[in-house]
């Protein structure tokens, strides 16, 4: 039940394609620790894949200057044709982080304030009711005790989320409406049909679950702010994240839609069924979808993108806001995308599930206790379609892996993908 609300937020076919891992750095790399835990890094992943718990594999481990990247496997169950680096993915929630990062530009830009009612850009959101009851009725409400703010937004606490709620137990009737309106408020696919304006109109109609500031909640926040960075920037959001965010990366690979050759190389969709324990084709977003505009540019979940443009997109938050010598962020930004905002209780209060006890920044979870992958302070998200991005800055190492099977978050491997990443850097 939890995989399948995450995905807003998958009998193998034999030996799986693999393809030699490339280094890049100098002779340094040759050999050593870091050798030996990048091979022990693909003998696992390659294991999995060979086991039939994972499709294929894309993924980067970065230290201070050097890149290694691998492939393993191949685009569909099954199928002939090999990962490659630059196969395109559904990011799922990883274009959270993305946003998050475009909404500091219009704070720097003066366009938005962090402590701004969003109620001057998004007056369907102004004069709040909350419920007395998470799971009561809709009509039983108090007003707000004050209005959302941008910050809210980025840090999940705009009194608003997904409910992960046990499976025996109806849904609350705030969930229930919610998909009476199709407001897509979990799973990327299917997409809601409402345009930005339609959807912000709607989602008013819902009182809060929560008091604003008072919880952290997963996923609403960026779906908001995605409508709230189009007003904002007087554009429509592909267009604003493609002039300040990704033609300035060089992100040419990543979008909300994808040219029709890219959008063929998207991997299928695979999930463990749960009675025969083999993976299955998932009914997820076909590639024909991705070649026009969505009518609703998801800002949790809505961007397809590549291993190496993702990579760039880390980079910049690792070098504090600047690309080849052009600051794109100030340094105070990334410091605050990049730290826990959430109170010690309000990561209690959250559960095992997703934050699984780290904290929250903007768009993103840091670390807030040592634990076996680094110390504190290490940042990044997962998306609900089976891919992974962890950036520790203290020890300048960043790892991303891309797979297109959801069980990557829940059988073991993001986990262990991590700690071998990891384990590859000594210092």
């Amino acid at each position: 039940m939890r995989r399948r609300t995450l995905l807003a937020g998958a009998g193998a076919s034999g030996v799986a394609a693999l393809t030699t891992g490339v280094v890049a750095g100098g002779p340094a790399v040759a050999g050593g620790p870091w050798r030996a835990g990048l091979a022990a890094l693909r003998a696992a992943m390659a294991a999995r894949v060979e086991r039939g718990e994972l499709v294929g594999i894309v993924y980067l481990v970065a230290h201070r200057g050097r890149v290694h990247v691998d492939t393993i496997g191949t685009l569909t169950l099954g199928g002939a044709r090999p990962m490659r680096r630059g196969t395109p993915f559904r990011l799922a929630s990883l274009t959270k982080p993305v946003i998050a990062a475009a909404t500091m530009m219009l704070v720097e830009d003066g366009r938005l304030a962090l402590d701004e009612p969003v109620d001057r850009l998004l007056p369907e959101l102004a004069g709040r009711r909350v419920l007395t009851r998470v799971d009561g009725p809709l009509d039983q409400t108090v007003p707000a005790a004050r209005p959302i703010t941008v910050e809210d937004l980025l840090t999940f606490r705009m009194g608003h989320g997904l409910v992960f709620e046990p499976s025996f137990q109806p849904p609350y009737p705030i969930i229930t409406e919610a998909d009476r309106l199709q407001l897509a408020m979990a799973q990327p696919d299917p997409r809601t049909p409402h345009r930005p304006d339609e959807w912000i109109r709607r989602f008013a109609t819902l009182p809060l679950m929560y008091q604003p500031g008072q919880r952290w909640q997963y996923n609403t926040g960026s779906l908001v702010l995605g409508v709230l960075l189009e007003r904002a920037a007087g554009r429509p959001l592909a267009e604003f994240l493609r002039r300040r965010l990704f033609g300035p990366l060089g992100m040419w690979h990543t979008g909300f839609e994808l040219p029709r050759a890219e959008a063929a190389r998207l991997p299928g969709l695979y999930a463990v069924n749960p009675e025969t324990g083999q993976l299955e084709l998932q009914p997820g977003s076909r590639p024909e979808e991705w070649t026009r505009p969505p009518a609703f540019p998801s800002g949790a979940a809505g961007l397809a993108s590549t291993l190496d443009d993702y990579f760039t997109f880390s980079r910049l938050l690792l070098n504090d806001g600047v690309h080849r010598g052009r600051r794109l962020l100030s340094a105070e930004s990334v410091r605050l995308l990049t730290t826990n905002h959430l109170t010690a209780q309000q990561i209690a209060d959250a559960g095992p599930f997703p934050l699984a006890g780290h904290g929250w920044g903007y768009g993103m979870s840091v670390s807030v206790t040592p634990d076996e992958v680094s110390g504190p302070g290490r940042y990044g998200w997962d998306g609900g379609y089976g891919t992974t991005w962890f950036t520790d800055p203290h020890r300048e190492l960043t790892a991303i892996a891309l797979t297109q099977t959801v069980d990557f978050l829940f059988n073991g491997a993001r986990d262990e993908f991590q700690r071998l990443a990891a384990a590859a850097v000594k210092g």
